[in-house]
C-alpha cells in the first residue's frame, strides 16, 4: 500500500521567511523520500512591494527599515546570505512576474515537457524546485531584480529551459490561469501568509519561521496513524 502524506507549501519568492525555510523541505525530502510528496502553490504577499513596503513601512522608516529587518533576519539563519542592495538598490516592483514564470515552469515539469532533474546539491531536489531555490537566490543573495522578467529568463537558460516556451506560458494566459489556481486555494483555506504548509486536505495548517522538527512531527504523525482513525496533531 502507498503510504506516503501530502505536503502544500504556499509561498511567496520576495518573502525572506519563505527563503530561509527552504532548507526545511529540503531536509524532508532527504530524510522522508517518498514518504513525503509536496506540492508548490503561490501566494503573492509582494504583489505591490510599493504598498506593501513604501507605504506599510513608511514610519519605520520605508525601504531601509524593511531592508534592515531582512538583513536581520539573514543574521539569524547562517545557511543564507542577505546582499547589500535588498531592498535598498534592489526593489523589485512585484513578485507575480516571478511567480507567473515559476507556474510556466512547473506546468511544463507536470507535462514531463521538461527533464524531472538536474544535477543539485540535494539529490531529491526537482529541476522546478531547484529553479525556485534560484529565483529566491539571485533576489536575496546575488542582489538581482527577479520581479524583471528578463532577469528570470536568463536564469532559466543558465539552466538549459526551454525558454520560448516558458515565455509563451507566460504571453497566452496559461501561467496566469495556474497563478489564479494557487489564488482560489489561499482563498478557500484562508491562508494567511507566507510561508504555509496544508497538510491532512487542508486539516491541518502551519504557517510562518515554522521548525523542522514541527514539520516532520506532524508528518510523520500522519504516517503513523492507522487508516480511518482521527489524528492527534
Amino acid at each position: 500500500m502507498d503510504n506516503h502524506v501530502d505536503l502544500s507549501c504556499f509561498t511567496d519568492v520576495l518573502c525572506v521567511w519563505a527563503y530561509v525555510s527552504e532548507i526545511r523541505l529540503d531536509e524532508l525530502r532527504e530524510k522522508l523520500g517518498d514518504k513525503v510528496r509536496i506540492s508548490y502553490h503561490f501566494i503573492t504577499v509582494f504583489g505591490c512591494t510599493e504598498r506593501r513596503i513604501g507605504e506599510g513601512w513608511k514610519d519605520r522608516r520605508g525601504y531601509e527599515g524593511f531592508a534592515d529587518h531582512v538583513t536581520e533576519v539573514g543574521r539569524e539563519f547562517p545557511h543564507v546570505q542577505i546582499h547589500a542592495n535588498v531592498w535598498r538598490a534592489t526593489r523589485p516592483r512585484t513578485s507575480a512576474s516571478a511567480h507567473l514564470f515559476l507556474k510556466a515552469v512547473q506546468l511544463l515539469e507536470q507535462d514531463k515537457e521538461i527533464p524531472a532533474g538536474i544535477q543539485t546539491d540535494f539529490k531529491n531536489r526537482s529541476l522546478f524546485e531547484e529553479l525556485l531555490w534560484r529565483t529566491r537566490t539571485a533576489f536575496f543573495r546575488d542582489g538581482l531584480d527577479i520581479g524583471r522578467l528578463p532577469v528570470l529568463y536568463d536564469l532559466a537558460d543558465d539552466m538549459q529551459l526551454p525558454v520560448d516556451h516558458i515565455r509563451s506560458l507566460v504571453d497566452d494566459g496559461t501561467a496566469f490561469g495556474a497563478l489564479c489556481c494557487d489564488n482560489e486555494l489561499r482563498e478557500k483555506f484562508r491562508l494567511d501568509g507566507s510561508p504555509s504548509y496544508l497538510l491532512n486536505n487542508g486539516r491541518q495548517k502551519l504557517y510562518g519561521n515554522i521548525g523542522y522538527r514541527i514539520l516532520q512531527a506532524n508528518i510523520e504523525e500522519l504516517l503513523q496513524r492507522p487508516q480511518g482513525m482521527a489524528s492527534w496533531c
